[in-house]
């Protein structure tokens, strides 16, 4: 009986956590890959491309968004061990920023959609949608705006596959726009 008891109590210690320590598993953080470095030199003035990124109120926050196309096509779902380090608009932004590609226009970009999307368990997608104003003389004269929608398949239904899709899919962003712009009337 006493032995019993003692087990018991050993048991019940175990079970309080006072006899092992566990500790909870802190999320990976992921940006869309290396991007140089971007000027915080004010004197350069007419240097700095304006670039704003906006979007709404729900991609704002760090969370890597997906949806269950196949299962459940209104509810967004988040992964809880992976993470953005900061917001996908500012990742967009300094993304752009960081081009030196946009030095010709300010541009106004607001971000629609950006979410991992699964068609089945087993095949997933990432989407980008959104849409930009190009403006001459600062933000003066509007000189054209346009919608892009950008989809990939995600190398892999999960975590990692989405924010490997999203480097490439914000860059391939990046390439659109640039294209868009040398298009439009020289300033």
């Amino acid at each position: 009986m006493k032995y019993l008891l003692i087990a018991l109590l050993f048991f019940s210690t175990l079970l309080s956590g006072t006899g092992c320590s566990i500790s909870p598993r802190q999320p990976a953080l992921h940006d869309f890959g290396f991007s140089a470095p971007i000027s915080t030199d004010k004197n350069k003035g007419d240097n700095n491309p304006a670039i704003n990124v906006d979007a709404p109120t729900w991609l704002w926050d760090d969370r890597i968004r997906y949806r269950l196309l196949y299962a459940s096509p209104t509810h967004v779902g988040f992964y809880g061990l992976d993470r953005w380090v900061g917001p996908p608009p500012e990742l967009f932004e300094q993304l752009l920023l960081s081009s030196g590609k946009f030095q010709n226009y300010a541009l106004i970009i607001w971000l629609h959609e950006f979410e991992q999307q699964f068609d089945a368990p087993d095949r997933a997608r990432v989407v980008l949608r959104f849409s930009v104003e190009a403006y001459s003389s600062g933000l003066d004269k509007k000189v054209n705006s346009q919608e892009f929608y950008l989809e990939r398949p995600a190398a892999t239904p999960d975590a990692a596959g989405a924010v490997s899709g999203f480097a490439r899919l914000t860059r391939q962003g990046a390439d659109r726009i640039q294209a868009w712009l040398a298009g439009l009337p020289v300033n």
